[in-house]
């Protein structure tokens, strides 16, 4: 085969959308069991994961082999390792806040709102950020260099996510840093460099999907670019910084180091 097959694609649009979907309402079953909406970002990852597996059984014997197993493993590893990171994270905590100050602005049935606004949106949210991961394993074109930069890309966003959240959970378990500013290793060049991991991950992804030819590539561009507007200026920087701003140390860690993508920081603040 060497055309992109646009039939079996949609197709899997649909299942796509249908797999993100039961994740969801299945997460919604359990949220509302145990009364806590923050274990909803565990199955963000787990979605992503979810969503590349189906796809991979769905594309057997359209796309390029070595790409479907390419990007199913980077997904499924991405987000295994953001669902593990997360579920620990979370242990012993109670309410995420921002969940808490959401539905405190709803009105009318607090359990319909949460459905709408958290799950269902994360829902289809996991179905339009995938589309490189869909698109990628229905591509026919063998894998060239264009892959394995994209891989590269994923390689280094992974490297932040992961040693940013690591080096931020040490920084957090110490007493001594309580109140404190977590300014050091990966947290020095740049103030998120989770998000910008995540930016990394999601380029890289579209890389590899554009590898596949102009097709794969122009059904999926839309990805990295919601998800670069989502990070750094929807849920993910802006949110978090409207909730640190004003802390011991804040302003001047602002001053001195880069708001999102790394570099060193100004040394003469």
């Amino acid at each position: 085969m060497n055309a992109f097959d646009w039939g079996p694609f949609a197709a899997n649009l649909g299942w796509a959308a249908a797999t993100a979907l039961a994740i969801m309402l299945g997460t919604f079953a359990i949220a509302f069991n145990l009364d806590m909406h923050r274990i909803v970002d565990v199955a963000w990852g787990l979605a992503f994961a979810a969503v590349a597996v189906v796809t991979f059984r769905l594309s057997w014997g359209q796309g390029d082999p070595a790409r479907r197993v390419l990007v199913t493993v980077l997904t499924v590893v991405w987000g295994l390792r953001l669902a593990v990171h997360i579920a620990r994270r979370g242990s012993g905590h109670g309410e995420d806040p921002r969940y808490e100050a959401m539905l405190a602005r709803a009105r009318g049935n607090l359990d319909l709102y949460a459905l709408r606004m958290i799950y269902l949106l994360q829902g289809a949210l996991v179905w339009l950020v995938s589309l490189p991961v869909q698109a990628a394993q229905y591509a026919p074109r063998p894998l060239s260099a264009l892959a394995w930069a994209g891989t590269a890309v994923w390689a280094v966003g992974l490297f932040f996510e992961a040693v940013g959240d690591a080096q931020l959970a040490r920084f957090k378990a110490d007493p001594a840093n309580r109140g404190r500013i977590m300014d050091q290793g990966l947290w020095r060049l740049t103030r998120h460099p989770n998000y910008f991991g995540d930016f990394c991950v999601w380029w890289g992804l579209f890389l590899v999907a554009c590898d596949g030819g102009w097709q794969a590539a122009a059904v999926s561009v839309v990805s990295p670019l919601v998800m670069s507007v989502v990070l750094i200026n929807g849920s993910g920087k802006r949110l978090l910084e409207r909730h640190m701003a004003g802390r011991a140390g804040w302003d001047s860690y602002v001053a001195r180091t880069s708001a999102f993508f790394p570099r060193p920081p100004h040394r003469h603040l």
